[in-house]
């Protein structure tokens, strides 16, 4: 009965979410058929699709809906977290490799992904700025949960297809509407303005509601300290990613390993929620159940960082099993293997944690005259970690900012975080010698190359004559 209802509710939404279109953001509205007047036969017209609050919240799911995990898959595969063993012969290799280019949807997929979200998020909004004779309340809320939405699907990409993150590099178009347009990119500093903009109306907005699976106060102030991170407003990172640690503390050990199973919440700020029925399965891009094979495993320079007896996060993240077989990889990525032996690979995918928000505060302390604060954020997370730990001491800004970077490729290993953190320090990519299985020679990435940036998609390029490449990709 329940799986009928789960159904149901799923076509109902389907019926009723405004069609959008998978194409370039500069194309999302081409096929409404404005300039032919006709009008489309196989969705719904805007204007009926949204009669009523219960219609909005159908669409905001939808916005949810076409969220996944490729931005995580793309820092596992380009970055120095994992390895591509040998008994990988199956994957694509290219983006292993840096061999990528704008036409390997292996680093350009998200682009479009984000912008079907933030498509759908506009399209939503307009409904609901139509309705009338409503809970005015209701109503706000919606509104302040799709502003996130919006805020949150272009801090995404601007983290992924900028050209860099100083304020006036090129970043990715900022979409406030639905319409047919060719957008050309704003700069860093205008989409981060935009997005403190969506942020602080939502934060007026939304109430008190506390699931980890929709965009609550938290997850705004959490996005909000993520943007202030990577616009280095320091004073902005303290407060907000405080405002997130006040109502979502650390947590404990136990607790910590059962997060990754999805039998606790605690510290999960804002989670995908994935189910058995049609989800997308994070763990599957990392091992293959038919066959067994591990498609990624965790790097040695990864490994060699963590306090094997004592640190929680190694026996959550990692498994060590020597006798997978003579060719295989002893070690496998733990993180992501799933709720149940029932379904491998599936789990809810965490998109904000309160460990993530006491290393930005960290580093906003290290980068202020407050260096001793980030010397007791970090020292904080690491004994929540490690079992026995003693808080140390650090000579300067430099080396507690060196430690804060350890210890974010520590914590959020495999969470999408670590090729846009050695991006926004302008620092290389460097496997080491012990991880070279595979790469072909790829072992260092230097920031001057074309690669140290995914590029705006070649279908993009070819619909969109406002558009520019990022820098030495060919256009």
């Amino acid at each position: 009965m329940l799986n009928s209802k789960i159904m149901k509710r799923n076509i109902m939404l389907f019926k009723k979410i405004v069609w959008t279109i998978i194409l370039p953001v500069s194309l999302l509205s081409f096929l409404a058929c404005n300039e032919l007047d006709i009008k489309p036969t196989d969705g719904i017209d805007p204007d009926k699709a949204f009669r009523n609050l219960e219609d909005i919240d159908m669409g905001i799911k939808g916005a949810y809906a076409a969220i996944d995990y490729t931005l995580i898959e793309n820092n596992v595969t380009v970055s120095d977290e994992a390895i591509m063993p040998a008994e990988n012969v199956v994957s694509n290799t290219n983006a292993y490799r840096w061999l990528y280019t704008a036409s390997s949807s292996s680093v350009t997929s998200a682009f479009r992904e984000y912008y079907i979200v933030i498509d759908r998020t506009n399209r939503v909004l307009t409904g609901l700025e139509k309705l009338t004779n409503v809970d005015e309340t209701k109503k706000g809320h919606y509104r302040g949960e799709l502003l996130a939405i919006r805020a949150y699907a272009h801090l995404e990409l601007l983290r992924a297809f900028s050209g860099g993150y100083e304020p006036a590099n090129l970043a990715i178009p900022y979409m406030l509407e639905s319409k047919i347009s060719y957008p050309a990119r704003n700069t860093v500093q205008e989409v981060v303005n935009f997005v403190k903009t969506d942020l602080n109306e939502a934060l007026s907005l939304i109430g008190d509601e506390a699931s980890v699976s929709r965009i609550s106060k938290p997850a705004v102030y959490a996005i909000l300290a993520r943007t202030a991170l990577y616009s280095k407003d320091w004073p902005l990172a303290i407060s907000a990613s405080t405002a997130a640690i006040n109502a979502k503390p650390l947590a404990s050990q136990q607790n910590f390993a059962r997060i990754w199973t999805d039998q606790s919440e605690d510290e999960v700020i804002w989670s995908l929620k994935k189910s058995e029925a049609s989800d997308s399965r994070i763990g599957s891009f990392l091992f293959r159940e038919d066959g067994g094979i591990a498609l990624f495993a965790p790097s040695s320079k990864l490994l060699n960082l963590f306090d094997k007896d004592n640190d929680i996060r190694y026996s959550s993240y990692i498994t060590y099993d020597p006798d997978r077989g003579a060719g295989k990889s002893p070690y496998l990525i733990k993180k992501y293997v799933g709720r149940s032996s029932d379904a491998p690979g599936l789990t809810n995918i965490k998109l904000f944690r309160t460990g993530e928000m006491y290393l930005i505060r960290a580093e906003a302390y290290a980068e202020t005259p407050n260096q001793l604060l980030g010397t007791a954020d970090l020292n904080q997370l690491r004994k929540s970690r490690i079992t026995g730990y003693t808080d140390q001491t650090f000579a300067d800004k430099e080396a507690l900012i060196r430690e804060i970077y350890t210890e974010r490729y520590k914590e959020l290993a495999y969470e999408g975080h670590r090729f846009f953190d050695l991006k926004r320090r302008n620092l290389p990519v460097q496997r080491s010698a012990q991880d070279a299985v595979n790469t072909s020679g790829a072992l260092t990435l230097e920031s001057g190359k074309a690669q140290y940036n995914f590029p705006i998609p070649a279908t993009e390029m070819s619909v969109n004559k406002n558009m520019i490449q990022n820098p030495n990709y060919s256009n």
